[in-house]
């Protein structure tokens, strides 16, 4: 069987390996140490968001965020739909009350217009979580401005974004409060880890407390908050600070990737890539996607199926969580007419996330390219 091509696999250097290292060399194998304070202090300087903690997942980010803004049970939270799971898992840990909104076709992102009407019907809404999806800033000035008018608080999703720009803003810096993300596909990775980010001090300071288990600070172990063990590992924090060194060079690789693909699929009418704000945005370009319009014969699986028997890793676009069976009885605002399909059950029935590994090299996106070309025209 010909090599395996992955959808986004991690791409080691020697830097994470000297990190590492030293954390041996210094017995710093427990969790926290040196490299966690560095790689803290290393993201703050790169997304230009004054307070990043350092946590176990992207996951435990979300959580936190919802912590800090007082979720409790019962409480409205607005959500994108259009996204993995763990964007919304966390308002459920909390017993919240998830309500979930369309995309827009511009970016695939949440629809302001679907945002607005979510709380004009919920102006009691705690909070609203914006996702930046597959690394394309989300109209996110919009979306910033709507929930003040509402005086509701904003989370950014950014797992998916670290190095993309809406306007020479880093994603992260517009909300309230922002996650990022650094499992094993994502555009740098630790392995498995997460960051929360925040203008605000009170914020870090709280999140740092609620992540050591909520001790408090007596010579004694003392408890009077529930509190969580998140905190990134000295070990895997080091991973982060070599990874971070080249996301410059990730980025321009990725784009390099989808410039690639829009150049073969542009004279076949009925491929369409995923789109961004050209004016506006500057994705990080994570992962490259199409959507097979009806016009082309092939469908969603005959591709996928085509680039298996190849050995080539792709996958479908993310399931709307309004459309989970763990989510069916939430509510969902539409960006179309009462009637009209959805923005994201559409972009869902007719998209595939292609090949994006920076490792992939001219011939394999040859082989991937060929295949599609073959099976659509």
């Amino acid at each position: 069987m010909s090599k395996r091509i992955y959808m986004a696999s991690p791409t080691m250097y020697g830097d994470e390996q000297k990190f590492i290292q030293e954390a041996f060399d210094t017995n710093w194998i427990a969790p926290l140490g040196p490299n966690v304070n560095g790689f803290e202090q290393e993201m703050e300087a790169y997304t230009g968001i004054p307070y990043c903690t350092a946590l176990s997942a992207g996951t435990a980010a979300i959580h936190l965020a919802l912590k800090l803004l007082h979720i409790q049970q019962g409480d409205t939270v607005i959500c994108s739909s259009f996204t993995f799971s763990a964007t919304a898992n966390p308002i459920a840990y909390e017993k919240g009350k998830i309500v979930y909104v369309d995309s827009e076709p511009e970016t695939w992102n949440m629809s302001p217009e679907a945002l607005k009407r979510a709380l004009q019907a919920h102006p009691e809404a705690k909070a609203v979580i914006v996702v930046h999806l597959y690394g394309t800033p989300a109209k996110i000035e919009e979306i910033q401005q709507i929930c003040e008018d509402y005086k509701v608080p904003l989370i950014e999703d950014a797992a998916e974004s670290l190095g993309a720009f809406y306007k020479g803003q880093q994603t992260g810096n517009f909300g309230e409060l922002a996650a990022f993300s650094f499992n094993g596909n994502k555009i740098i990775t630790t392995s498995g880890g997460g960051m929360l980010a925040s203008k605000k001090e009170a914020y870090t300071k709280k999140a740092l407390f609620l992540a050591t288990q909520a001790r408090e600070p007596k010579r004694h172990y003392e408890h009077k908050e529930i509190g969580y063990n998140y905190r990134m590992s000295n070990i895997v924090a080091g991973i982060g600070r070599g990874q971070l060194m080249h996301i410059e060079e990730h980025i321009q690789k990725k784009k390099a990737i989808y410039e690639t693909y829009k150049k073969a699929f542009s004279d076949i009418k009925g491929i369409n890539m995923n789109p961004y704000e050209q004016e506006k945005a500057k994705p990080n370009f994570w992962l490259s996607c199409i959507t097979i319009e009806p016009e082309i014969k092939a469908t969603v699986n005959d591709i996928m199926d085509a680039l298996e028997k190849e050995n080539i890793e792709s996958r479908p676009v993310w399931k709307p969580l309004h459309m989970q069976p763990v989510f069916k009885d939430c509510e969902f605002f539409s960006h179309r007419n009462e009637g009209e399909v959805p923005v994201c059950e559409e972009i869902f029935s007719k998209g595939i996330c292609l090949p994006s590994d920076i490792k992939n090299t001219p011939e394999d996106m040859k082989q991937i390219i060929d295949i599609i070309q073959k099976m659509v025209k």
